[in-house]
């Protein structure tokens, strides 16, 4: 085996095998698995293509490792379209991987900047694969090839390597190049466990290598070779128009951050690329973090959303509660985080239809609620507290420092006045945050079981959440201020507040009377106000100034709830005000630096005035993930919704209820598109929710307003239409060539449901 594998030893094996990792889909074999970003692998049977340099300036050689001069560019999920800016001793590369079918790649590169002299500056493609097997080159043909097992990958380049040479290792190759410089001829080989083909600036400043598996080994020398003259289709951006380059984002985030964890042997979305081996050890698991990056991962590809909750959820514990951290140094079992996996598991059902993903978590999501009141109310006040249990060896068990850690805001000023209770485990507050994500938690499951014909388990669930609503607005509801903040079990509130005093808005816990009030704080220049939004602390606050992690800097999971507790008690003036905030800061960082930070300063919006935050992280694709929403979004409270306020905007492809969808507006008519096809187009401004569109027919509810319009539904014969009506009584409607179009008259004071049932088998 490879010493730079990701892979653990795979041992002996027949030469007719093809050991490796088969249930990666065919599409994404193909992709940046490694630790190196620059990398790509075919996963399947670990073979590798990693590009080196060395500057000779220097003395110098670098595989470009994660933070190590790699500035991450356009990431397709399947690793179609992969482009990464690389930077060494004042060399700049521009490389871009494609793939003209699922079996072969293409790498392209070109150095527009130059450090030194380029015949003095090398970049390589080692070719390796990770069970160790000899790769060879034959001049001739001007082919590398490896085999594994049964199976062979070919290796061509448009310009013919200045020199090949062998080593047992990438680390062999560098520490070569540092000892001997830039032309030493003692490693030239044609056959070792990795053949580095060497290029020179001055020589090949710009050239293409092509890689291609097959089951023969002319075979993938011919596909290698025909990929090689093959042209990448160009790409098209997933969203242009309004909130342009949300859906691109997250997209990108998500992509170079999903990797291959060897020592689980499984593919997931990391926390961050830059960390897994440098902070983790190899792997590292956030739970919130993880729910994040499936909820994310939907809108993009539902078996990448599959995955990432697999493995949030394989970190369930025997004591109920889905642990807080597993890496592999270290297990905080004794500790969860917020409860967001239901309502994670729910959004990714409601936008793929996945009865499985809702199969797939329900017991352990279950036993993680019911542990909530078992475990962390010792009161039993029916509102719970964060804590440690007494299981497991976690860092910080037992600690004032390990109860917070559930909250995922380990040094909030909001915990600032609590003190840990040894007797019960637990701090002694009432956590406004936690309490209404415990009850969102308990609505969602109520949701999942009634789904999956648990009447009992539907049934419990929502009488839970609709006791801890209610306790949450009478209990952690602060008159004197106008705010929902924690309480301290004498009965004391908390001085500082956060975002997190927003929460009941999404656990629908607030009256109406609360809302009114609560919402008066957002746009207050001294609590939640200013051109960034939301500080993690108010603005007032003494801590605000310490501007380190959590006092006082933005946080992406922050201001998404918030937003989402906006769009739940139908605030979205209030919701849109603070996505744009979100993505304007988001921008920042991202337009030009490509970073996508963990946090943010709340005054300059910098994310890296300060050394703790981490600028390329999972959890950033929360800020663009609200731009993506402001335009089409699937949640509990509204369903399958799209938003048509006449800006320009195409957005997608994007997984929906309906499928796989373009959605696209001139301004005037908004179209959603399946497979190049229009099937619906409309006119109507506003809001529309709760849409469904399928072999059944069409049913929406559509905003008052006004302003009619029309709602066309092409390739729907007027001989398969059962009945339309709005409003339940039957609308007009009229055949328009090969479709039907449906009039929507104006002046609705109220929003109206539109339905159009079709019988397609009837028709014929």
């Amino acid at each position: 085996m490879s010493a730079d594998s990701d892979l653990p030893p795979r041992g002996a094996f027949a030469p007719t095998a093809v050991p490796g990792t088969t249930t990666i889909p065919l599409a994404r074999a193909w992709n940046t698995w490694g630790r190196r970003p620059a990398e790509m692998m075919f996963l399947p049977i670990g073979v590798r293509l990693t590009p080196v340099a060395y500057a000779a300036s220097t003395r110098q050689a670098t595989d470009f490792p994660p933070g190590g001069g790699a500035r991450y560019g356009r990431h397709a999920v399947d690793g179609s379209l992969v482009e990464i800016g690389l930077d060494h001793a004042g060399t700049h590369v521009d490389l871009t991987w494609t793939k003209p079918d699922p079996y072969a790649v293409v790498g392209s590169w070109t150095a527009p900047t130059l450090g030194e002299w380029g015949l003095r500056f090398w970049f390589c493609l080692c070719v390796s694969a990770d069970g160790g097997e000899i790769v060879r080159h034959d001049a001739a043909s001007g082919a590398t090839v490896v085999r594994v097992g049964h199976r062979f990958v070919a290796v061509v380049s448009a310009d013919a390597p200045s020199l090949v040479s062998g080593h047992a290792t990438i680390a062999d190759l560098k520490s070569e190049y540092e000892r001997h410089g830039y032309w030493h001829l003692s490693a030239r080989s044609d056959a070792a466990p990795v053949l580095a083909l060497r290029f020179n600036f001055e020589m090949m400043r710009t050239s293409r290598i092509a890689a291609a598996v097959a089951d023969r080994e002319d075979l993938a020398v011919a596909r290698a070779k025909a990929a090689l003259a093959s042209e990448a289709a160009p790409v098209a951006p997933a969203q242009e128009g309004a909130n342009a380059g949300s859906l691109d984002a997250v997209r990108d985030v998500i992509a170079w951050n999903t990797v291959w964890d060897g020592i689980n042997a499984r593919p997931y979305t990391a926390i961050s690329r830059n960390w897994d081996v440098a902070k983790f050890g190899g792997f590292g698991v956030w739970l919130d973090d993880q729910l994040y990056a499936a909820m994310a991962a939907a809108m993009l590809d539902p078996e990448l959303a599959r995955e990432n909750l697999a493995v949030s959820l394989s970190n369930a514990t025997p004591e109920g509660n889905l642990a807080c951290l597993i890496t592999a140094m270290d297990g905080w079992v004794d500790r969860t985080q917020i409860p967001v996996a239901s309502f994670v598991a729910w959004s990714i059902f409601a936008r793929t239809g996945s009865r499985s993903m809702l199969s797939l978590t329900y017991d352990a999501l279950a036993r993680n609620q019911r542990w909530w009141w078992r475990v962390r109310d010792p009161g039993g006040r029916s509102l719970v507290s964060y804590g440690t249990s007494d299981v497991g060896e976690g860092l910080y068990k037992g600690t004032h420092f390990g109860a917070r850690n559930e909250s995922s805001m380990d040094n909030a000023p909001i915990h600032d006045e609590t003190s840990y209770d040894p007797a019960t485990r637990t701090l002694d507050c009432l956590d406004v945050g936690l309490n209404s994500l415990v009850a969102l938690d308990a609505e969602m499951l109520a949701l999942i079981a009634a789904e999956l014909g648990d009447a009992e388990g539907a049934a419990e669930f929502a009488a839970r959440a609709e006791t801890t609503r209610r306790l949450i607005r009478e209990e952690l509801w602060d008159e004197s201020r106008g705010i929902f903040a924690n309480r301290l079990w004498d009965g004391r509130f908390v001085r500082s507040v956060g975002p997190t005093s927003f929460y009941p808005l999404v656990a629908g816990a607030a009256s109406p009377e609360q809302v009114e009030k609560l919402l008066v704080h957002l746009d207050d220049p001294d609590l939640f106000g200013g051109r960034f939004g939301l500080p993690g602390v108010a603005r007032n606050d003494p801590a605000f100034p310490d501007n380190t992690y959590w006092r006082g800097r933005i946080w992406p999971p922050l201001n998404f709830l918030t937003w989402h507790g906006l769009k739940r008690v139908g605030r979205h003036a209030e919701a849109s005000k603070l996505a744009s905030k979100s993505l304007a800061l988001f921008a920042q960082s991202w337009d030009e630096l490509r970073l996508c930070p963990e946090n943010f300063n709340a005054d300059s919006g910098e994310a890296l005035d300060q050394p703790d935050t981490e600028g390329f992280y999972g959890w950033g694709v929360l800020m663009p993930a609200m731009g993506v929403g402001e335009i089409c979004d699937v949640t509990p409270w509204e369903g399958f919704a799209l938003v048509h306020d006449g800006r320009p905007v195409r957005l997608g492809p994007l997984e929906t209820p309906a499928g796989r969808l373009t959605i696209e507006s001139d301004g005037a008519v908004l179209s959603l598109q399946r497979g190049g096809a229009t099937v619906l187009a409309t006119d109507v401004r506003g809001r529309l929710t709760h849409l469904r569109l399928d072999a059944g027919g069409l049913s929406v509810t559509l905003p008052a307003g006004s302003e009619g319009g029309i709602l066309r539904l092409p390739g729907v014969p007027a001989t398969a239409i059962v009945a339309a009506t709005i409003g339940g009584e039957p609308a007009t409607w009229r055949a328009d060539g090969d479709g039907i179009v449906v009039d929507v008259p104006g002046g609705r004071s109220a929003p109206v449901r539109l339905v159009v049932a079709v019988d397609r088998e009837g028709a014929r």
